[in-house]
């Protein structure tokens, strides 16, 4: 989960300690799920996932010595190995056409010192307020600049949105060249005009985020109008995650692709401040945070200058490395079809060694994605033995650099190692379910794609039903890899856990997830725990293969809704005739 990745997957294991004739009991009845359900739905493949070898897995990837997998480190170097090794062990070709299980990420990584200090100072006035880096304020460049500098005026620009759909825009045509940007995260949060303890579901979603409500999206637009630089308000709500997961995240050592403009077109300043800062920045301005935010929630709301000069230095230690996804193929058994593909992601890497916490430095991310590289390995080797055998290819593409903003992703929709246009889907896995079995299994961004029909299809075979995401304020769609494929139009599906858990009473599947957000996300104590109970996980995966085993034998390509946002640029990439393959 990227850095600032949704917390929402947690995952479990069948545990060690109960009477080996439960451990039987389940595989039993997956067994006697696979025997009764028709062969070419692909069941008989689930009896191969392992709740074992899974958990086996997380625990090697989640180990210290693995240093928690921050790309371009001695933990990157194991972890590929690794995952080579066991790709070969379970059957999978070398994915990349070189012959090699690897692809490699061109990098720039990016490290500011952490003395920096961001002042603001209020004009005509000796009055100063000094932010201390990491407590109050996170700040990085996508500039590849031994240093930078910016020391310009701050202009409040509410949620910094421009959305011609909605007829909303909070710039006004003010020329905000050269200034440095304060908004609001998320989106507008418009009030129902028919119950206004309500958002209204004609903005921007609802209570669904939408894009301009991602954190990435208030940047880029913020380079398009020439803006110095922009700070994003945090506020742990609407963002979805506490200040602690900013910090741990940004600041340490921040990765880019390697572009050739050099990051010349971002900002020169990009970053966060605490919501306890805004309001005395504010109040400093002679102004009310929490009136304006209410103000910004409207089409009427103007850009509002604070003036308040900001100054910010920046000194960068730079290098240059090669990051790499790690891919592995199993080729499809119809001649005519086995050069079109279904694509499983999982981001191998975490956040590294970092700011101790409780005395622990390694954040060894095993919910957040060991498990889901684990998956992706226990659904692969599913793929290599199920009969009959998958029509067309299969492509297991561990990525880097997820925490570090999609970027082992990114590259890959840029350059793939298969052309897109014979890409039928792609299907994430990030952080599985670590707490049982459920009832139910959500899906991210449901209605998107066709996808949901199959999900739906394996759900009920399964006897379980497919819920909304249970937490669509949070963006989860713009927050995972797959997220890259939906960008560039190859249909996605990422789901989630299930909430409704069996044996729990209500409401316990949301209270887990909540003690995750707050306690372990992003912190060295995402570990592998005692009180896992990966059955939960072991049901979802046998899912997600057997979708995948649907999409690969499918005589039509699965494609985007009506109203999807993505829609057009399938059309565009397999042209309108083709656009229904």
């Amino acid at each position: 989960m990227n850095s600032i990745r949704d917390s929402r997957r947690h995952a479990g294991f069948w545990l060690v300690v109960p009477a080996v004739i439960g451990l039987a009991c389940f595989a039993t009845g997956i067994w006697l799920r696979a025997a009764t359900t028709a062969a070419g739905s692909g069941q008989n493949g689930w009896k191969y996932i392992s709740a074992k070898d899974l958990l086996d897995d997380i625990k090697v990837l989640a180990s210290d010595k693995f240093e928690g997998r921050a790309p371009a480190t001695e933990g990157e170097k194991l972890t590929l190995a690794y995952l080579q090794k066991r790709f070969k062990e379970i059957g999978l070709e070398p994915g990349n056409p070189n012959g090699t299980y690897l692809q490699k990420v061109p990098m720039v990584g990016v490290t500011a010192d952490p003395s920096a200090q961001l002042v603001f100072a209020k004009s005509g006035s000796a009055q100063k307020m000094a932010l201390k880096f990491g407590d109050d304020f996170v700040a990085w460049t996508k500039r590849v600049e031994p240093a930078v500098h910016v020391d310009a005026p701050l202009i409040f620009v509410g949620y910094g949105v421009v959305a011609p759909e909605y007829h909303w825009d909070d710039y006004k045509g003010v020329d905000v060249k050269g200034k440095i940007l304060v908004m609001l995260v998320n989106d507008p949060a418009v009030p129902d005009p028919h119950d206004p303890s309500k958002l209204d579901p004609q903005m921007f979603k609802g209570k669904a985020m939408t894009y301009y409500g991602r954190w990435t999206y208030k940047y880029e637009i913020a380079a398009k109008k020439g803006a110095a630089g922009a700070l994003v308000v945090h506020e742990t709500g609407p963002a979805g995650y506490p200040w602690g997961v900013l910090k741990g995240s940004n600041t340490g050592e921040q990765f880019d692709l390697v572009r050739a403009d050099k990051g010349r077109s971002r900002c020169a300043i990009e970053g966060w401040i605490t919501r306890e800062q805004a309001v005395k920045l504010f109040k400093t301005a002679g102004k009310d945070f929490d009136a304006l935010k209410k103000a910004a929630i409207s089409r009427d709301f103007h850009p509002v200058p604070l003036d308040v000069n900001a100054e910010l230095t920046l000194h960068n230690k730079i290098r240059t490395i090669d990051s790499y996804n790690v891919a592995g193929k199993l080729t499809g058994s119809d001649p005519k079809l086995k050069d079109q593909y279904v694509i499983y992601p999982a981001h191998w890497d975490h956040l590294g060694i970092g700011p101790a916490v409780n005395g622990d430095r390694v954040y060894n991310g095993a919910v957040d994605n060991a498990s889901g590289v684990g998956g992706l390995i226990e659904i692969a080797k599913a793929f290599t033995k199920v009969q009959p055998p998958p029509k067309r290819s299969i492509l297991f593409l561990s990525v880097t650099a997820e925490e570090k903003g999609l970027l082992g992703s990114e590259y890959y929709a840029e350059h793939p190692l298969y052309p897109l246009t014979q890409t039928l889907a792609n299907i994430n896995m990030d952080g599985l379910n670590v707490h049982g079995r459920t009832k139910d299994i959500g899906v991210i961004g449901q209605g998107m794609s066709t996808l949901d029909n199959d999900l739906e299809a394996v759900a009920k075979e399964q006897g379980r039903v497919v819920k909304p995401d249970a937490e669509p304020e949070k963006g989860f769609y713009y927050r995972s890899d797959h997220f890259n494929f939906a960008k560039v139009g190859v249909p996605a599906l990422d789901t989630d856990a299930g909430t409704d858990f069996i044996g729990r009473p209500a409401g316990w599947g949301m209270m887990m997830r909540n003690e995750y957000t707050k306690n372990h996300y992003h912190k060295p104590s995402d570990e592998v725990r005692p009180d896992w109970n990966l059955s939960g996980a072991v049901q979802d995966l046998e899912l997600l293969f057997s979708v995948g085993y649907r999409v690969a034998d499918a005589s039509k390509f699965p494609t985007w809704s009506p109203d999807s946002e993505f829609r057009a640029r399938r059309q565009k990439m397999l042209g309108h005739a083709g656009a229904s393959k």
